[in-house]
């Protein structure tokens, strides 16, 4: 019989994995890039969606499917099946750039966008948990930096190199091209990775809490991150602002971009500055918080977020709206990868699956929220009021974490 292999926690001990994730999760950033800022455009010059609220509804499914998938991913990585949940997300994946290439109306664009969700959902959510297993309880923070890093940093560029393409070949092919390119290459690296079970069963074994006594049920945990888990509830609503902003930012700015005269290009690089800032400044961010605390960081962001939303509507002009979707970039990475280290530290390696997957439901029906709100708002009021309305609530949701929140 062969022996069992070596299983040690750490970066260092386990680089060639960590490594590997760091590209698939690339993969997975690049993926949901693609839309970023051509989709909101194929509504209004495709298919003529004047209304707000439609053309942000690809949006609101994107987050639903994502939100809902989450919770499926937790369990199966739960049951000790990350490797092929993480291959799953990118079967899915596949069919997306053919149904935006043919889709004969508007709402099957939006279908293809409730698989991306899910595709997000998975494989996301897998190289999360994955890298948490594999680098132990002392560099979660590093680990998410580096995780969330690969994967905005590859959003941004793809959103850019996507509105590049589609400059030349057509809104739908461009992005339909590159899709084929990243599904493929997503899907093929995953084939590679190996599953970190027995590095939950060294975790678990050397837990500071001792042996599990407990599983808590999904129920259950559900109902601690609404209220009665101070800790939990504070990074749960705190992750649902975060992406209720961002999916205004998604949808919106776009937009406003093209609604000022600017390019497809200039749009193109603007709705690429704010992830790509977001995920580089996640190198620095992400160990940070396990240098200063958790409370911190997570406060500051989404503050910094707030003030930035408010001077989008202040200003205008490329350079302007550039400065200011940099800011929002700093505070969106102070708290992302921040977030999900916190979740790290508050569940047992047990049911981290489980826990990571309600953080991640309530984080991504933030996306849900934001479309539906901004679009309501938008089209009832205007764009400037239903930004700042956004940017108060990204205020009030810091406020939250700084009088919750019970750890460092």
């Amino acid at each position: 019989m062969d022996a069992a292999p070596l299983v040690t926690l750490g970066l260092r001990a386990n680089w060639k994995q960590f490594a590997l994730l760091v590209v698939v999760n690339a993969f997975v950033g690049a993926m949901v890039g693609l839309e970023r800022s051509v989709l909101p455009l194929i509504a209004t010059k495709e298919f003529h969606i004047a209304s707000t609220v439609a053309v942000l509804s690809f949006i609101a499914l994107f987050g639903l499917s994502k939100a809902l998938t989450n919770l499926v991913a937790g369990r199966l990585a739960d049951r000790h099946a990350r490797r092929w949940t993480l291959i799953a997300g990118w079967l899915v994946a596949l069919p997306i750039p053919y149904l935006i290439l043919t889709a004969r109306s508007w709402w099957l664009i939006v279908a293809a966008n409730a698989l991306l969700g899910i595709n997000q959902g998975l494989a996301w959510s897998m190289t999360v948990i994955m890298k948490i297993d594999l680098v132990g309880p002392t560099r979660r923070g590093l680990a998410m930096g580096l995780n969330e890093f690969a994967g905005y940093l590859a959003l941004g560029t793809a959103g850019l190199v996507s509105g590049i393409v589609a400059a030349h070949y057509g809104l739908r092919e461009g992005t339909a091209r590159l899709g084929f390119i990243v599904a493929l290459g997503g899907l093929t690296l995953s084939l590679f990775v190996r599953d970190t079970s027995n590095h939950v069963r060294l975790e678990t074994a050397r837990h500071h809490e001792g042996v599990l006594t407990e599983r808590p049920s999904l129920r259950t945990i559900l109902a601690r991150s609404v209220w009665s888990d101070a800790n939990l509830f504070s990074v749960s609503q705190a992750g649902f602002v975060n992406n209720l902003n961002d999916g205004l930012a998604w949808g919106v700015f776009p937009l406003v971009f093209t609604a000022a005269g600017l390019s497809l290009q200039a749009t193109s690089v603007l709705a690429a500055i704010y992830p790509a800032t977001w995920g580089i400044c996640q190198l620095v961010t992400g160990p940070m918080s396990d240098r200063l605390g958790r409370k911190r960081p997570i406060v500051a962001g989404m503050l910094l977020q707030s003030g930035a939303l408010v001077s989008m509507t202040l200003v205008s002009g490329f350079t302007s709206w550039a400065v200011a979707l940099i800011v929002l970039g700093v505070g969106t990475a102070l708290v992302y990868p921040t977030l999900i280290a916190a979740v790290g530290d508050i569940a047992h390696p047990a049911w981290r699956g489980v826990g990571v997957g309600v953080y991640r439901l309530w984080r991504d029906l933030g996306y849900v929220a934001g479309a539906l709100l901004a679009g309501i708002l938008t089209d009832a009021i205007g764009i400037a009021t239903a930004i700042n309305a956004i940017a108060a609530l990204t205020f009030a949701s810091g406020l939250i974490v700084w009088a919750r929140f019970e750890r460092r």
